[in-house]
């Protein structure tokens, strides 16, 4: 099922333009988190990142593999705000749904801190993006311009959008639309996880960043 929403956003994002957007995710409330960029595709809000140091940019895989030009807006809550950045690079892993950008340029910044181990069951956590705030027959319809946070629960592993080693989020005050793919899941101000697929309402699942901490360090240095 997530394979399939992912295959059919891809289309709707790469054919449409946006409309008016709101501030909030479908659910949740606004949200702050220095490290988050904005991702772009051919000039249209697309997915979510997070920078890691001057020169590197973590997000989904499949968020970086659409065929269209990237570019980056980094460091502000506005989906256009912050220092634009393109990319010089970009390193697609083998084995999960998270891919590694190296930008065009050093760009000052707060950058995220990466897990080195997963968190319990049972915690929660937050899930920062740019994405859709309602379930709108087309999501870039209805992408947020401004930083979104839901809650979530850590409920255990799963398998991300590639197959990959994951963590299963069941939702809390929101749930993650089209858009937030790519963004950072934080649990106490580390980011544990990149959100990968899914099902607009009870759950979703990110790629788990401490299980690919070694591929993320070996590639980029950080």
């Amino acid at each position: 099922m997530f394979r399939a929403l992912a295959l059919a956003l891809f289309s709707l994002l790469l054919t449409a333009a946006p409309a008016s957007a709101s501030d909030y995710i479908i659910g949740g409330g606004s949200g702050v988190y220095l490290p988050s960029a904005r991702l772009f595709v051919n000039g249209w809000g697309y997915c979510t990142s997070t920078i890691i140091s001057p020169q590197w940019i973590l997000t989904a895989k499949h968020c970086a593999t659409t065929g269209g030009t990237m570019t980056f807006y980094i460091g502000s809550t506005s989906a256009t705000g912050g220092r634009y950045a393109e990319p010089a690079q970009v390193v697609l892993s083998q084995e999960a749904d998270i891919a590694l950008v190296r930008l065009d340029r050093s760009v000052s910044n707060t950058y995220a801190r990466l897990a080195e181990s997963t968190p319990q069951y049972g915690a929660g956590v937050t899930i920062y993006g740019w994405g859709a705030t309602s379930r709108c027959p087309n999501e870039l319809d209805c992408q947020s311009q401004k930083l979104k946070a839901a809650s979530a629960t850590h409920a255990g592993p799963a398998q991300d959008y590639a197959g990959g080693i994951g963590l299963r989020l069941n939702a809390g005050d929101g749930a993650v639309a089209g858009g937030d793919s790519g963004g950072p899941v934080v649990y106490n101000g580390v980011q544990v996880g990149v959100t990968s697929a899914s099902d607009r309402e009870t759950y979703a699942t990110a790629t788990s960043v401490s299980a690919y901490r070694g591929w993320i360090r070996q590639v980029s240095g950080v």
